[in-house]
């Protein structure tokens, strides 16, 4: 059996009569040298952290692309009380975000307070992003600490990755879980943009993975305790679906999880009926809310066709995508290598001359990289087909910061995937590798946040006032019918 598999079994499993480890003075030993090793664990995993958190923050914000721009005027609106605006409330925060934002010159970057909104059928505005994220930033905006917000839901998946990759890896796999996920240029550079959600779905996706697999692995532990722990999971992802639409693919996937998770790891049914209640109730919400909104429940901000998806993009996306992907993630090979070796672990397993418990430790985690890896592939597998990165490519204009941000929401289960494999590796290599990673990160994220695009300049002096209204509600002459101006490397999608 893996060593620390069998390791974490002695620290965290209950002894019994059964156990071959059942000796006691030897089980409270070794309880407590797995305490001892835990605090430090923990402590290294804190400290990885803390590093990421203080290199994203000794950096000054700035606004790279339309969408910063669409994200933060929602983010103000929200606190202030506003989900859509009228003309003139419109009108107003557009003029006053527009003298909070200047150039990488320093000037005013004049007619750039607002972008990718969009005019409903009543005459209100509203952004054309999907309406999750603001939710969670306004909270952040309203105590003006809005830098704080991706950090915040960073730190849950980093949380949920490392109790959930300890159950499954043992000693030591939680702290690599976290270093991982916090190692790469695409997690410090949206992490870095607290006016977009990116950072934060990934967190939230990260988070429920982390917490459904301690679920799943934590027998020992109370019906209730696992149960509650699922629907923490379970929202945490709903969340990140409220944040980017196209998320849902780690919910099908968890959804279908749960039902092999109630049949083979000792809980009721009713597990399973709490935790697809709650999806149920989130998809009312989200219907509802788009209905309130938009005026269709099956409606949102963006007009129809400028979301699309199509096989002819496959070759293309497949031809351009990994060289931005493995710069800005290069954990993702040693997801990849994780998964042969477990595939290759899995078949193994079928030998009837390895002990049952080598086989069933082989399958298990087979299991999980089933999980993990439908995941990852089916996200990844849908923006192979997005025709806007296409369109990027075509133009000359594909900046790596711009067009990964589809994929960076699989990188809490490509952490932990790739955490199993550093566990397989003598105890010094794991350090060194995610020393190695985090090195490369953060040149890859000084690489990214040098890339203005066109745009620039930080959300300094975001009001947290109430919009300031014209006399009377009354718009000027002169107001726009159609949406706001657009501008280049928009990209029209989450």
């Amino acid at each position: 059996m893996n060593e620390h598999l069998a390791t974490a079994s002695v620290v965290d499993a209950p002894v019994t009569a059964s156990d071959p480890t059942h000796a006691e003075p030897r089980a409270r030993t070794r309880r407590r040298l797995g305490a001892r090793i835990g605090k430090a664990e923990a402590l290294v995993a804190i400290g990885l952290f803390a590093a990421f958190a203080a290199v994203v923050l000794a950096k000054a914000p700035q606004l790279l692309e339309p969408d910063d721009y669409a994200y933060r005027a929602s983010i103000v609106a929200l606190t202030q009380g506003h989900l859509t605006l009228t003309n003139t409330q419109y009108l107003a925060l557009a003029k006053a975000l527009a003298g909070s934002s200047t150039s990488s010159t320093g000037a005013p970057f004049a007619g750039q307070g607002i972008m990718q909104w969009v005019h409903l059928t009543n005459g209100n505005w509203v952004s054309e992003k999907n309406p999750g994220y603001p939710f969670l930033a306004a909270p952040f905006q309203a105590l003006g600490v809005l830098r704080l917000a991706p950090l915040f839901y960073g730190a849950l998946g980093a949380l949920g990755l490392f109790f959930g990759a300890r159950r499954w890896l043992g000693r030591w796999g939680g702290t690599w879980a976290v270093g991982l996920f916090v190692s790469s240029g695409a997690a410090l550079v949206f992490a870095w943009r607290a006016t977009m959600p990116t950072f934060t779905d990934a967190s939230l996706i990260a988070a429920g993975l982390g917490a459904l697999l301690w679920t799943a692995l934590a027998r020992e532990r109370s019906v209730r305790r696992r149960i509650t722990i699922g629907l923490l999971g379970f929202v945490a992802v709903e969340a990140a679906v409220a944040v980017r639409y196209t998320n849902v693919v780690f919910l099908i996937v968890v959804a279908a999880a749960s039902l092999y998770l109630t049949s083979r790891s000792g809980l009721p049914r009713r597990a399973l009926a709490i935790w697809l209640s709650s999806v149920a109730a989130f998809v009312a919400l989200v219907l509802a809310f788009d209905q309130a909104v938009y005026g269709n429940a099956f409606k949102t901000g963006y007009s129809s066709g400028e979301i699309t998806f199509s096989l002819k993009s496959v070759g293309p996306n497949l031809s351009d995508m990994p060289a931005h992907l493995i710069k800005s993630m290069p954990m993702i090979l040693l997801g990849l290598l994780a998964i042969g070796w477990i595939g290759w672990r899995a078949l193994r397993s079928r030998n009837p001359a390895l002990s049952a418990d080598v086989r069933e430790d082989h399958r298990r985690d087979a299991a999980v990289a089933l999980v993990l890896g439908a995941g990852w592939f089916g996200l990844w597998a849908l923006y192979s087909a997005y025709d806007w990165t296409v369109g990027q490519a075509a133009m000359g204009s594909a900046i790596t910061v711009h067009v990964i941000r589809f994929y960076v929401p699989a990188i809490g289960a490509i952490s932990l995937l790739a955490a199993w494999l550093f566990m397989q590796l003598p105890r010094w290599l794991p350090a060194l590798g995610v020393t190695a990673l985090l090195g490369l990160g953060v040149t890859s994220f000084h690489t990214m946040a040098g890339v203005s695009g066109g745009f620039g300049g930080g959300p300094a002096g975001v009001p947290n006032g109430q919009l300031p209204e014209l006399p009377n509600g009354a718009a000027p002459t002169g107001v726009p019918n159609g949406p706001p101006p657009s501008a280049p490397n928009g990209a029209p999608a989450g």
